[in-house]
């Protein structure tokens, strides 16, 4: 195994941006700081996070109503400053991009829109270990529509862990109306060919939308040059945007015009006419007309915080730095790896299977209390490291491996 000093002299030459989070204490005898692997259920809080929140709460103070068109940042066009650098982070067109909601229901609003089965092609296909939230969204959208046998889960091939793309178009039969997939696996880490199986979808009929939640701000994307139909993801994960924070949602510009049924609301309208109060809606010919509600002022300034640094730094640069780190993570570790070998096919996880006396959940409980070593799980035996580009560090895959070998020697 690499050294301690090896680890550092590595973060010497090849550090992040640690320097602009709050990274959580720990009460451990060598080290200030925990060392950090869980920024793929939950991302460090930003230190601007705190400052530019508080400004937009003093707007509040200062001007009351007044504050949705005075201050620095006023209220009604707040969501427009969120726009074009959510659009730039996942490959899009300003016009087909839109801050909003939270995941789910993002993509609950986008099947009304994009999930229209017929009696000869209403089927769903998704990965048998999609995140449980998708399986019930997928799974009540079909019901919805009269359908209780709609929804095709694709399992890997026998002793893998992973999809292979091949199988996944072998099952796009012209009876499929919706595929829907995530973008990187949040089990195994597992990079979908995002291109390649959106092509083949939609060669075989079906709409193509993905689930970017374990992607966006994890690896780069083009959704608009990829073709995708649509698109969801949160912000509270690899975008560091909070516990809860506001999600994402991306329509490709072919379906702006189209008139597909949406349900609207107060800020489905065009906003040059939505203070005229008329009964009827006037949606924009872009994402915004997939929105409801008015924004939660509050929730979005996070999210303004955290897409400003992404802007800053360029997810190219991350994933570079991501491939490297997590490469140096994997050489260190002497566990049963689930994630693809191939850095082109994963993000910054690596999954590790647990055997042995010990549950995963043992193992994560040991690493935090004893080591300083944040990691989570998913029961029973899987254990899942996330070195973040943005703040991880060398010397901190050095100590979770060095504290795993500890843990598992027993």
């Amino acid at each position: 195994m690499s050294s301690e000093a090896e680890a550092l002299a590595l973060d010497a030459a090849d550090p992040g941006h640690r320097e602009l989070f709050d990274i959580p204490p720990v009460h451990e005898r060598r080290y200030p700081e925990v060392a950090y692997f869980a920024g793929n259920s939950l991302g460090l809080r930003p230190k601007a996070t705190r400052t530019e929140l508080l400004e937009d709460l003093d707007s509040w103070a200062a001007l009351g109503v007044e504050g949705h068109l005075e201050g620095e940042r006023p209220w009604l066009p707040y969501h427009e400053l969120l726009t074009a650098p959510a659009a730039r982070l996942v490959g899009a067109l300003p016009s087909e991009t839109v801050v909003m909601n939270s995941l789910t229901v993002n993509l609950h609003l986008l099947m009304v829109s994009f999930y229209r089965p017929t009696a000869s092609r209403y089927r769903i296909v998704i990965e048998d270990s999609a995140f449980p939230s998708d399986s019930y969204a997928v799974q009540s959208q079909a019901r919805f529509h009269g359908y209780d046998d709609a929804v095709v889960r694709l399992k890997p091939r026998p002793g893998e862990d992973c999809l292979r793309t091949a199988d996944v178009v072998e099952q796009l039969g012209d009876d499929v109306a919706l595929v829907l997939l995530g973008g990187v696996n949040y089990l195994t880490g597992e990079l979908m060919d995002i291109p390649a199986i959106t092509t083949a979808g939609q060669s075989a009929g079906a709409v193509v939308g993905w689930d970017l939640a374990h992607a966006v701000g994890n690896v780069p994307l083009a959704l608009h040059e990829w073709g995708v139909d649509f698109a969801a993801w949160c912000s509270y994960k690899y975008l560091n945007a909070g516990p809860g924070s506001l999600a994402g949602a991306f329509v490709h510009e072919r379906h702006l015009a189209s008139g597909l049924p949406r349900f609207e609301g107060w800020w489905s309208t065009d906003a040059a006419t939505r203070f005229e109060m008329t009964p009827y809606s006037r949606p924009p010919q872009s994402a915004d007309a997939w929105q409801v509600s008015n924004p939660p002022i509050f929730s979005m300034s996070p999210v303004r915080t955290s897409l400003e640094i992404f802007d800053r730094v360029g997810i190219t640069a991350l994933r570079e730095r991501s491939l490297r780190l997590t490469s140096y993570l994997e050489a260190l570790l002497d566990v049963p790896i689930i994630t693809p070998t191939d850095p082109a096919r994963r993000g910054a996880q690596l999954s590790l299977r647990i055997s042995g006396a010990l549950t995963a959940g043992a193992v994560a409980k040991r690493l935090r209390f004893e080591y300083g070593v944040i990691a989570d799980t998913r029961e029973p035996d899987v254990l899942r490291l996330a070195p973040v580009p943005l703040y991880s560090t060398y010397h901190d895959c050095w100590r979770a491996a060095s504290a795993l070998a500890e843990v598992i020697a027993g």
